[in-house]
């Protein structure tokens, strides 16, 4: 009590925990003494080895056939492992069959033990039976194999045999023989035709995670753009996807499809690319996708087919998380509308929309409700949800209300497969077990005929793809079951007694709410949301961001985000990102600060598109902040111009501003839709107004003086250079005049002596009694002119230039 006093009370005393160290150790010192002495000891080194039944592992590998008839022959091989540290010497591998199961509960009951038991196992068969090993050393192992005709294995009336294979031996420490290992597993027997079988349902999933970002490349095709290339795997030979379609197309089941899956490798038949670091790098796996839909289709064909909403949302976490955000219930319903016409388009096949599967079969009156909010009318639960207290497994389908319809599939053959089933061993024990719970189903009641719903687990490794086929076809001869659709199971005639009270919030799993998305996730599907209804009223083409955004929200809230808590966030922070990034190539250029010297002037404001389509609808408002100073047009605080722009291009939008006082305005300028609501950031800046005062005015007129004296005397100027160039030219002329005339009086003188020489020549010929050739006698050449001729005037010519103007004889 002191003790405890002290831990509930203050802090104790440094002498106190010094004595209650010292008393600790004091007490812990034999025990310390003895852990020491623990290697040596030998029967803890025995408790390490295991004894008993359990010292050698039976591992049963095949059992053919799954289901034997009356005649077969039971064919069982496998492995046998000596775990202990002393060989095993005289081993016999025996077969023990029986006791007859009754009811599930003792099937899950024989499945869960692992030891010998004398008074539950029965005697080994012995005889030819058996497999013998000689010696089978420690830590090694032996094959074997087991055949037994059927007809020897005691199988009285028809029903389920708990069927065991073990070993006995002796070793050195145990000379006398018995059970050193034991593997159970179960045996079906119904040599003849049920007369009232059970309907089975089993549901094929196709479901994968989400792969496609919302980035498109900037092509006419908008390019997808992969988050990675990892579904092309899957899609291979050999992959989960692919395995899944070629099994499935040979099968008795109903193909539950999520839309996602198909639209993503439709995009891959064709051009893609995929995020490699910073860049991205064209996908090269056309071929895979167009070989695995082309299989798809011809599986799909003739079978009824169930189409989730698209992206197979997590409706627990919207249901649960999803409903303290706004707006994250509207999500469903365009993902249900799209995921019709998503498989129609892909599959020329129409399915159902009408079912919604939330994780696990899983419900709670809210699951339901959001289940059911975007037009399903069926849910598809767990028995392990919806309880029933009956002795029986009664039919799946029941009405809880509203006009829905639930579909409770069986918990336990839906987690049947649901561990590893890479092992031989595993693989064969659950395809027992899944055989041996149908029979026992149908046993039950033998005169109340069931429908039974098998949901499996939504994705499915390849290996458990193999082992569900498998026990499919060991139900294939049908003798006490029968395949039936979902839709028609859905439409069974309900049980009366089958529990119809959907469970509380406070009976949904723990385990499965720890993994559900979290508020944040819905939150953020709301804000790329509202950032989209804002971007699209702006665009030209708005399909082209509508519809990778749309799909990627969708995509937000998936089934496969579960247990992936990292990589569901940060794919949704990329896609916000890229939306942020996209609205923000339509802004404002950044202007710097204007002078504003008058009464008014021009202000612009450009807006830059970057986009490669055109935005229209836009507005863009600039405000003064201070209208006693600055107004816009006519004269209000606020200016609004319409706003229309191609992609690619910038538009300068022009507001008419008047000045009303001195000082600095600052200015806004904020794009707006069409509906009044904000477009980006908005853009600030300063208006400084200067008022034109009389000073100014007249230095502005003493400027404008200036400057027309100026012209004045440059015009002036210009005059008399061109009248000095005019008389210039003149002078040219005159002189030229002057020496043409010159010319022309030399040659007057030259025809003057030629008259001179010929009168003389003429006188001379009188003289001789010669007369003149033309008849002209001495007298008249002798004569210079007739006396009524008026004497000529040849005054001197000067040799100045003539005045301007002035004209000159020659």
């Amino acid at each position: 009590m002191a003790e405890a006093a002290d831990i509930q009370g203050s802090s104790p005393s440094p002498a106190r925990r010094w004595l209650r160290r010292t008393a600790s150790l004091a007490a812990a010192a034999p025990l310390l003494a003895g852990l020491i002495q623990v290697p040596s000891a030998p029967a803890a080194a025995a408790a390490e080895e295991p004894t008993g039944s359990r010292t050698v592992d039976v591992s049963l590998d095949t059992l053919a056939p799954s289901a034997p008839m009356e005649g077969d022959t039971l064919t069982i091989t496998g492995t046998v492992t000596n775990n202990g540290r002393q060989p095993v010497s005289a081993a016999t591998v025996d077969l023990r069959v029986g006791p007859r199961l009754s009811s599930r509960s003792s099937i899950d009951e024989a499945a869960g033990r692992t030891g010998y038991r004398s008074d539950s196992d029965p005697a080994a068969l012995g005889g030819a039976y058996t497999f013998k090993i000689p010696q089978l050393a420690s830590g090694l192992s032996t094959d074997f194999t087991l055949s037994v005709p059927v007809a020897k294995l005691g199988l009285d009336d028809a029903g389920v045999y708990q069927l065991g294979v073990s070993l006995s031996g002796q070793t050195s420490s145990q000379p006398s023989d018995r059970v050193l290992g034991i593997e159970r597993t179960f045996l079906p027997w119904q040599p003849e035709a049920a007369a009232k079988k059970t309907q089975i349902t089993y549901l094929w999933p196709l479901i994968s995670s989400a792969r496609v970002s919302a980035e498109t490349a900037p092509d006419d095709q908008q390019t997808p753009v992969f988050e990675n290339d990892d579904l092309a795997a899957e899609l291979a030979p050999g992959g989960r996807l692919e395995r899944l379609v070629s099994l499935g197309k040979e099968l008795p089941v109903t193909w539950v499809l999520d839309p996602d899956l198909l639209a993503t490798v439709d995009a891959m038949t064709r051009s893609y690319s995929v995020k490699s670091g910073t860049e991205t790098v064209p996908g090269r796996n056309q071929a895979v996708a167009e070989q695995w839909l082309s299989s798809l289709e011809k599986a799909v064909s003739g079978h009824k087919v169930v189409s989730l909403p698209f992206a197979d949302p997590d409706l627990a976490s919207l249901a649960h998380r999803g409903k303290d955000v706004s707006g994250s219930l509207g999500q469903l319903k365009p993902a249900t509308e799209v995921a019709r016409t998503t498989v129609e388009t892909i599959l020329h096949v129409t399915p159902s929309t009408d079912f919604a599967w939330p994780v696990e079969g899983a419900v709670d009156p809210s699951i339901v409700d959001v289940a059911t909010s975007a037009g399903a009318r069926k849910v598809i639960a767990r028995s392990d949800s919806l309880r029933d207290d009956l002795t029986y497994t009664p039919t799946a389908a029941r009405p809880i209300g509203g006009g829905t319809t639930a579909v409770v599939a069986d918990a336990s053959l839906s987690t049947v497969f649901s561990s590893d089933m890479t092992r031989a061993e595993a693989s064969t024990l659950a395809v027992q077990r899944f055989l041996a719970q149908t029979l026992a189903i149908t046993q039950q009641a033998p005169d109340k005929p069931r429908s039974i719903v098998v949901a499996p687990q939504r994705m499915p490794t390849a290996s458990q793809a193999q082992t569900m086929a498998t026990a499919l076809r060991g139900l294939a001869p049908q003798r006490w079951s029968q395949s039936l659709d979902l839709i028609a199971a859905s439409a069974a005639r309900p049980d009366p007694r089958a529990t119809t009270k959907v469970p509380s919030a406070s009976r949904y799993p723990a385990k499965l709410r720890k993994r559900e998305l979290p508020v944040e996730a819905f939150r953020d599907m709301k804000t790329t949301q509202e950032q989209l209804d804002s971007f699209k009223v702006i665009l030209t083409m708005q399909y082209r961001v509508v519809t990778p955004f749309g799909n990627a929200i969708s995509r937000m809230m998936s089934t496969s985000w579960r247990g992936q808590a990292p990589a569901a966030a940060l794919y949704r922070i990329e896609v916000l990102d890229y939306l942020q990034g996209l609205t923000e190539e339509v802004r404002l250029i950044e202007k710097s600060d204007l002078t504003l010297s008058g009464r008014s002037a021009t202000i612009p404001v450009t807006v830059q598109n970057k986009l490669l389509q055109g935005v229209d609808n836009l507005e863009l408002r600039l405000t003064s902040t201070k209208p006693t100073r600055l107004k816009l047009n006519d004269g209000e605080a606020t200016a609004a111009q319409p706003v229309k722009i191609d992609g690619g291009h910038s538009q300068s939008v022009k507001f008419t501003a008047s000045a009303n006082a001195n000082g600095p305005v600052p200015m806004t300028a904020q794009l707006y839709t069409e509906d009044g609501k904000p477009y980006g950031r908005p853009m600030t800046f300063t208006v400084k107004v200067s008022e034109i005062t009389p000073t100014v005015m007249l230095v502005i007129a003493g400027g404008v003086l200036l400057l027309v004296l100026a012209g004045v005397r440059m015009y002036s100027q210009r005059k008399r250079a061109a009248a000095r160039n005019a008389e210039a030219e003149a002078q040219a002329e005159a002189e030229a005049e002057a020496q043409a005339e010159a010319e022309t009086e030399t040659d007057t003188e030259t025809e003057a002596e030629t008259e001179v020489d010929t009168e003389a020549e003429t006188e001379a010929d009188a003289d001789a009694g010669v007369e003149p050739e033309d008849g002209t006698d001495a007298a008249e050449a002798d004569d210079p002119g007739q006396p009524s001729d008026p004497t000529p005037d040849t005054g001197p010519e000067s040799g100045d230039p003539s005045g301007t103007g002035e004209k000159v004889d020659r």
